[in-house]
């Protein structure tokens, strides 16, 4: 059975309810330029204190350089980064050095062949990649939270040649994730929107979810 981490999480509540159900990891969201479940950083740090070990929290962070990234991180302290945009300056080495008990994890935004390339190439840097269905080259970034599914055959391939564990996000909910699964064969499985009605946690979906993972 795959990881399974639940995303935009946006209060205390959430997280609970997450863990109830059995989440191995919670996504918070910091500042981003589009897309859902966006919180203050005081939001985070309220929040991740109420998660008990083992279950991971996720900053997502939309900073792209190191030196941005590391002073985000310590508003909030998650054990994981989760860079959803690429590197601009500095390098994966100088956030280890400055939080070498982070696990850092690349999000991939998967739109074609060259995704596959980089997806590969960064593997080798970091934790774990998380692939999804975001576009960064547009006027706007969309850096998570789309809904929308992206091609599994390149997710697969990736799976495939990847260094590192691999997290499938994107469009995912209680009617695809089996398939899904089934396709891409991921370490773990990121959603937001499929477990949520009107931006809420919705406890329903979630307990369908969880169902058909199982």
């Amino acid at each position: 059975m795959p990881k399974i981490k639940i995303c935009c999480i946006s209060s205390i509540e959430e997280a609970q309810l997450a863990i109830r159900y059995g989440a191995d990891a919670l996504g918070l969201v910091g500042p981003m330029p589009s897309g859902p479940g966006t919180l203050t950083d005081d939001a985070i740090a309220e929040i991740v204190p109420i998660i008990p070990p083992p279950v991971a929290s996720f900053l997502l962070t939309s900073e792209t350089k190191a030196e941005a990234i590391i002073a985000h991180h310590k508003k909030v302290h998650t054990n994981t980064l989760q860079l959803v945009d690429a590197l601009s300056e500095g390098t994966y080495a100088d956030i280890r050095a400055a939080l070498p008990a982070v696990k850092l994890v690349q999000v991939i935004h998967v739109i074609d062949e060259g995704s596959v390339e980089e997806a590969v190439r960064l593997s080798e840097s970091v934790d774990a990649l998380l692939l999804d269905s975001g576009n960064p080259h547009l006027k706007i970034k969309e850096l998570g939270g789309t809904g929308r599914t992206h091609d599994w055959s390149l997710s697969r391939r990736i799976v495939a040649q990847a260094q590192a564990p691999v997290f499938l996000a994107g469009g995912l909910n209680a009617q695809n994730v089996r398939q899904a699964i089934e396709e891409v064969q991921p370490f773990g499985i990121d959603l937001c929107s499929g477990v949520r009605t009107g931006g809420q946690l919705d406890e329903a979906k979630l307990a369908a979810f969880m169902r058909s993972v199982a």
